[in-house]
């Protein structure tokens, strides 16, 4: 990683997001590698990953999710989603999804940057209202927490780690 480096977020379209599936694949192996709990059980491989991403590519193609990818300098080296919601009576509503950032790239403001740049894509989609859900405890809830999220509460044993150990999950919200 490149000390001082620019962190340039971008919106995805399907093309795009179908050209970076094994960067994004990249991005979170590294995650899973690491013990993020973000739906994934070890072991996990690379081409789980990429198939993972060729799904959100996908959805980003037929209007169902918008893709944001984090790039220093010439790297991606995080990610986040935001699922908007199909059901006929939430055309408000958005759920921000896997929000990934690389272990090396931590600690430079790129989850609070992606969070941002969700933010305004779903506003811009006419989406006024964002849920998530997050690891109880862990370094992006307290993210959440700072940047005006809404805690609603904790789930014991909601979801597993990639070890399978279980883990409690605190949802939040935010009004835009």
């Amino acid at each position: 990683m490149t000390a001082g480096a620019h962190i340039d977020v971008r919106r995805l379209d399907g093309a795009d997001a179908h050209a970076e599936c094994d960067r994004l694949a990249a991005v979170l192996l590294d995650c899973v590698a690491g013990g993020a709990s973000v739906r994934y059980l070890a072991p996990f491989s690379h081409e789980q990953a990429r198939d993972a991403f060729a799904v959100v590519a996908a959805d980003v193609e037929e209007g169902r999710r918008v893709l944001l990818a984090a790039y220093l300098g010439a790297e991606l080296v995080g990610t986040v989603q935001v699922a908007l919601a199909q059901q006929p009576n939430s055309p408000h509503r958005a759920e921000i999804q896997q929000l990934l950032v690389r272990h090396a790239a931590r600690r430079r403001g790129v989850a609070r940057l992606l969070m941002e740049a969700a933010e305004r894509e779903a506003l811009a989609e006419g989406k006024t209202l964002l849920v998530l859900d997050t690891v109880t405890g862990d370094a992006a809830e307290r993210l959440y927490e700072v940047t005006g999220w809404t805690k609603v509460g904790v789930i014991p044993d909601y979801a597993l780690y990639p070890d399978g150990r279980p883990c409690d999950t605190t949802v939040f919200y935010k009004a835009l």
